[in-house]
This record gives C-alpha cells, sequence and structure tokens, in this order.
C-alpha cells in the first residue's frame, strides 16, 4: 500500500493529499480517541473550526484550529457531511471555513464522519432507532421463550416491566427510524424490517402522530409476539381514508384473518369482488404503475396485474364501495368523493349489479363490507 501511494502521488498532488488524509483518520481510530478529539484533530488539519453535532443526545462540539472550543454561535458551513450508523443517519460533521471550501476538505469530512461513527458506537450511547433484525426478531417470534424475549428487549433497550408496544409498518418512501422518531418523540423506539414489512417496538406510539403516506397497525397485546400478529393483521386491513388501524378496533372483522385464503376465494361475494376489481392488492399501488421497491411481485401477481387503465378503473370502483361502505350513505359517499350524488348513485348501482348484491339494504352493505376486507387480506 505505501508503494502504491508514492506512485500515486507522483502523479495527482492531489491523491498525495487524500490519502495523506484517510492514513491521519486511520491512525486516530486505531488509538480508539474520543469525539473531543476527533474534533480537535479535525480542526488542526482544516486549520478552521470544526463541528460534531449528534441528534440523539443533542450534543454538540465545535473546536477552532488552537484547539480550544469555538467562541459564539456556529458560523456558516463551507462544508457538511452526514454521519451514519446502522444505516441511519445520527448526526453530522461540517467545517466553518471563511472562505471557498478546501480541495480535500470533501475528504476530510467523509473520513471524519466515519470516525465519528465508531467513536459513537464504541462509547454510546449510539441512540439509534435502526435495531438488529435478529433481536427484533426474538422479541416478536412466537417460538421465543420468555426469557430469550425479556434479553433481547433490554439489549435492544427497553425496561423491564412497562409493555412494549408493536407497529406494523409499510412506509413506500419515509425511511423507517424517521417514522419512529415521529411516533415515539422522547421514547425508546427501535425500528427493523422484517419479510418486507417495517417493525416498530415502542414504549408508547401516537397513532395521531404517524406520517402522511404511512400504513400502519397496532398490536394490542401485552405480550409481544401475540402484538405483532394483531398489527400484521390490523395492517393488512388498512385503506387509504383509513391508513392506521389498532386491531381493538376492528371487532370480529379480525376473524376474517384466521379464515385460510382458499375460502376467502372461494366465496362467492369474495370472488365477484376479485372479477370486478382484479388481481387482489393495493389498487392505489396498481394504478401509479409501481409501488415499494422493496416488495417484489410472484410471476403469478405478475400475470394477473392490471393494465394501467383498467388499474384505474379498478381503483375508482373500490374508492366508491369504500366511501359508499364507510359513509352508509349515497350523499356522504359523494361528499367523500367530490362528487355530485347522482354520478355515486350510478356507480354504486353498477356495483352492485357486478356483485349480485343489493346495496341499499343492510344486509346487502354488510356484505360489502365483509367482502372489502376479505380483498384486502387476499392482497397481502
Amino acid at each position: 500500500m505505501e508503494a502504491l501511494a508514492v506512485r500515486l502521488s507522483g502523479l495527482d498532488p492531489y491523491v498525495d493529499g487524500a490519502l495523506r488524509i484517510v492514513a491521519f483518520y486511520d491512525t486516530l481510530m486505531r488509538r480508539r480517541v474520543d469525539l473531543p478529539a476527533l474534533a480537535r484533530a479535525s480542526a488542526g488539519l482544516a486549520e478552521c473550526v470544526a463541528g460534531v453535532g449528534l441528534r440523539g443526545t443533542g450534543r454538540t462540539i465545535r473546536v477552532g484550529p488552537d484547539g480550544r472550543d469555538a467562541p459564539g454561535p456556529a458560523g456558516p458551513s463551507s462544508g457538511t457531511v452526514p454521519v451514519v450508523l446502522d444505516e441511519e443517519e445520527i448526526g453530522t460533521v461540517w467545517l466553518e471555513r471563511a472562505g471557498p471550501a478546501g480541495p480535500l476538505d470533501e475528504v476530510l469530512l467523509d473520513r471524519l464522519a466515519l470516525a465519528v461513527a465508531g467513536a459513537v458506537e464504541r462509547y454510546g450511547p449510539a441512540r439509534t432507532t435502526m435495531a438488529d433484525p435478529a433481536l427484533v426478531e426474538l422479541v416478536i417470534g412466537a417460538e421465543t421463550d420468555e426469557a430469550a424475549r425479556a434479553r433481547a428487549l433490554r439489549l435492544l433497550g427497553f425496561a423491564a416491566g412497562p409493555v412494549v408496544r408493536v407497529a406494523a409498518v409499510r412506509s413506500p418512501r419515509l425511511p423507517l427510524d424517521q417514522v419512529g422518531g415521529a411516533v415515539c418523540p422522547g421514547g425508546t423506539v427501535k425500528a427493523a424490517r422484517i419479510g418486507g414489512v417495517g417493525v416498530l417496538l415502542a414504549s408508547a406510539v401516537d397513532r395521531d402522530r404517524f406520517p402522511a403516506g404511512v400504513r400502519a397497525g397496532l398490536g394490542a397485546a401485552d405480550r409481544p409476539d401475540l402484538a405483532w400478529r394483531e398489527a400484521r393483521t390490523a395492517l393488512r386491513l388498512t385503506t387509504a381514508r383509513e391508513p392506521v388501524l389498532e386491531h381493538a378496533e376492528l371487532g370480529a372483522l379480525a376473524l376474517l384473518a384466521e379464515v385460510p385464503r382458499e375460502v376467502l376465494r372461494g366465496n362467492p361475494d369474495v370472488a365477484a369482488l376479485v372479477r370486478l376489481a382484479g388481481a387482489p392488492g393495493d389498487p392505489e399501488k396498481d394504478a401509479r404503475g409501481n409501488g415499494d421497491s422493496r416488495e417484489a411481485q410472484t410471476p403469478r401477481e405478475a400475470r394477473e396485474a392490471p393494465a394501467p387503465r383498467e388499474a384505474r378503473e379498478a381503483l375508482d370502483t373500490l374508492n366508491t364501495l369504500e366511501a359508499y361502505c364507510a359513509a352508509g350513505s349515497l350523499r356522504r359517499a359523494a361528499d367523500a368523493l367530490h362528487l355530485h350524488h347522482s354520478s355515486v348513485a350510478r356507480r354504486v348501482d353498477l356495483i352492485g349489479r357486478a356483485l349480485s348484491v343489493d346495496l341499499t339494504t343492510p344486509t346487502g352493505l354488510t356484505r360489502a363490507r365483509m367482502a372489502l376486507a376479505a380483498w384486502r387480506l387476499l392482497g397481502d
């Protein structure tokens, strides 16, 4: 490596400087220096104020090139780089250079960010939200014995005694750690992605703080494994109008999740809805033409997936049916859909004919609600 560095430095002075910076921080990391020492060394190397900020603890370190704490408020940064630990952004490092950024500032900040992440992990507390999936699986696993579950919770930072809330989450755009931070501000929250579904373990969950576009199911049981099963069921029954559901709110609807899929498919009402709406699934995702890139389709689902025009028609049909079932009247459904009630009446009549169900009667409305819930369960 030294011979390679010498050859490269002869070709490009920038490479020589970059290699010296890399070696400088490698030495600091081998010596296991703490955060203040990293900031002092970086400020001396850059010959300007260097800063380190951590989100979880709120700690901020600013050191001048003389090795002393920088006075006054932070000045404008000439460059910043996020500090990432366990795929989660836990802080930022920056330089406060009076003039433009130096040619090697980016290399310096990259190495400083890596060194800070290592120091935080070593000296802690890291205060990261993303957790080891293996530990989370031990907590929510049905076959985990209670001693192992308690130990996993302790390693994740949860105190013994209080009930841990469990949520199943689908978040196509927002990172899972940000979702966890939003719904449990100031409390203990850990997250992991298992089997394509996000898992949140939290000391408390504020359901009203789930960000837009996120769907979540919340378990109610005291035992984490039972709460996870409940949370998954609630997640499967969420809709665009009800993106967050608690298992306790489902009532008898939760029993549908215990029915085998082949039995659900064989029900005449559900089969008719499948024919009307296309392949079971989330019609909004089908209408957009894509979804969460982390969720893969099976070959059968790909063959059965409707074309974009058919998907839009299916979305309109299901939106109308869901609005009508939720509202219980044509006028309230029309208000929810921002359509004239006569347009909604025509749609409901056509849907009722296709399903062979009189949607104007209480029994017909109940059948439609049950069929919609079963359709959602078939899509997951």
